[in-house]
C-alpha cells in the first residue's frame, strides 16, 4: 500500500480507484506477503461481522464494479483516474490515525497508484505504517475512504492492522486531518472475505454519508504463494469532528 472533483470526487472516480484496489488484492498482491509464522491473526466472528443491510452504498451511474476474481494477466486495470486541477487545491487531508482497542497509533501515508495502474503499498521495509488511498475520499468528507495496513511483514514482524480481525461494533477510529481537525468513526462491522470473491460495491460502492474502510489481508496463509487467501475489511462510519 493514488482525485477527485471538487473536494471528494465524483463517484465514478471512487469507483475506478478502488477497482485498482480490487485489482492488486484479488490478485494476491503485496499486503498479502509475509512470513508463515504470521498467519493466525485475529478473526472477526459472524457476531462481529456488518449487518445484513449493509453500509448505504449505490454504484455511480455509468459504472461498474470489475471482476475481483483473476490473476494480474486476466484481470485489466480500469484506468487511472486523471488529475482534476483541484487536486492541488485539496487542502485538508489525513495524517495520522488512531485505533485505541487494538493499539494502533500512527501517522498515515499518502498512496498513489503505479504505472500499471495498481495500487500502491506501503512499504514492505515498514509494515507499521498504514496508508490512505489518496484516490479515496479524505475520511470525514462523504464517500468510502480506505486506509490499507500490512497484517505481517517477510521477517515475521506483525504490521499495523495484524488485530484489525478484533475490533468489535462500536469501537472508534480517529483520523487527525492537516487542518487540525480529528474525524471520529465507529465500527459498525468487520468481515473476512476470499479473495476471489471480494464484494466490490459493498467495500467501494458510493455511500450517502462519510464511512471509512480499513483493509488488510486475513484468513489462511498458502506456503505455496506466500499469501494470505482473503482479506480482512472493517467498516466504520462517522460519528463526529473535534478539533484536536
Amino acid at each position: 500500500m493514488s482525485s477527485s472533483t471538487r473536494l471528494f470526487g465524483s463517484g465514478r472516480r471512487r469507483l475506478l480507484a478502488s477497482a485498482a484496489t480490487v485489482l492488486l488484492l484479488a490478485a494476491g498482491g503485496s499486503l498479502a506477503v509475509g512470513a508463515s509464522s504470521q498467519h493466525h491473526a485475529p478473526r472477526p466472528p459472524a457476531s462481529a461481522g456488518l449487518p445484513p443491510a449493509g453500509p448505504s452504498t449505490a454504484p455511480a451511474a455509468g459504472s461498474h464494479a470489475p471482476d475481483p476474481a483473476g490473476s494480474p494477466s486476466g484481470v485489466t486495470a480500469p484506468p487511472a483516474p486523471s488529475a482534476p486541477a483541484d487536486l492541488a487545491a485539496r487542502a485538508v487531508t489525513p495524517t495520522a490515525i488512531s485505533i485505541p482497542a487494538i493499539g494502533v497509533h500512527h501517522t498515515l501515508l499518502s498512496l498513489g497508484q503505479n504505472p500499471d495502474g495498481t495500487l500502491e503499498v506501503p512499504p514492505m521495509s515498514d509494515v507499521a505504517a498504514p496508508g490512505w488511498d489518496r484516490n479515496s475520499p479524505v475520511p470525514g468528507q462523504v464517500g468510502p475512504a480506505v486506509v490499507l495496513g500490512h497484517i505481517d511483514g517477510t521477517t515475521g514482524a506483525r504490521g499495523v492492522f495484524y488485530a484489525l480481525g478484533a475490533l468489535r461494533p462500536g469501537d472508534t477510529v480517529s483520523v487527525t486531518r492537516s487542518d487540525g481537525t480529528v474525524a471520529v468513526f465507529r465500527i459498525d462491522g468487520v468481515d473476512t472475505y476470499p479473495k476471489d470473491a471480494f464484494p466490490t460495491l459493498t467495500v467501494y460502492g458510493n455511500t450517502a454519508n462519510p464511512q471509512l474502510r480499513l483493509i488488510t489481508c486475513g484468513g489462511r496463509f498458502d506456503r505455496a504463494t506466500q499469501h494470505y487467501l482473503d482479506n480482512t475489511v472493517a467498516y466504520a462510519t462517522l460519528t463526529g469532528t473535534h478539533r484536536g
